[in-house]
């Protein structure tokens, strides 16, 4: 399979990158940067909000894939993040691509039915806008009924650890082990969102991914 792999060098796109290079997918990274996240894998740079740059970079590819996350700069991150998903999608058509999977957030996971995690009592408020910008991206791919994307969301903790390759998927609901911890590590992770690359179980909906 052929992919564009954009914010590949962050500590999620990394993993994805390794897991899909593996996997012998002929990979394209894409960054601000345009450093490779592993050596023998091509990168470039490229800002994804721009559709025109994003659809000559995917012209030709299987599918494009987002390990983009919001900006951490202190800024409101939700229009711009917004703004780069749009890009994404407009740049996905342009090309012809018609698969699309991107790295959600998990701070709009339920805790119970129409009950997200980011609207809880305790809920950091330093996180907050971060996770509003990754509900405001999935609200906005719920209204893309022309491609095939899935939005692959992360436990409550995610941190670089084992590739065991066992995990549990859910959908929209925050997933929790026996002692009502969430947590997956980026490796694990990394497999579940290269399996849904190569299986598409998941078209047009988000899919959760922990222990």
């Amino acid at each position: 399979m052929k992919l564009v792999l954009f914010g590949a060098t962050g500590m999620v796109g990394t993993r994805i990158a390794t897991e899909a290079s593996e996997r012998g997918h002929l990979l394209l990274a894409v960054s601000r940067s345009g450093q490779s996240p592993l050596p023998g894998v091509a990168a470039t740079a490229a800002d994804a909000a721009d559709a025109a740059k994003v659809a000559g970079l995917a012209r030709g590819a299987d599918a494009i894939a987002s390990a983009c996350v919001p900006p951490r700069d202190g800024t409101d991150p939700r229009e711009p993040f917004l703004t780069l998903n749009k890009g994404l999608v407009d740049g996905a058509r342009e090309a012809g691509v018609g698969r699309l999977v991107i790295v959600g957030g998990a701070g709009g996971l339920e805790v119970a039915p129409g009950q997200a995690i980011a609207d809880q009592p305790g809920f950091p408020e330093a996180y907050l806008p971060e996770a509003d910008a990754h509900r405001a991206a999935l609200a906005f791919y719920r209204t893309v009924d022309d491609l095939d994307w899935t939005v692959v969301s992360p436990a409550s903790e995610i941190a670089p650890g084992e590739r065991t390759g066992r995990f549990r998927l859910g959908g929209d609901e925050l997933l929790t082990d026996a002692e009502g911890h969430s947590r997956i590590s980026a490796e694990d992770f990394a497999v579940a969102f290269v399996d849904e690359l190569e299986q598409d179980a998941h078209p047009r909906s988000r899919m959760s991914v922990a222990y």
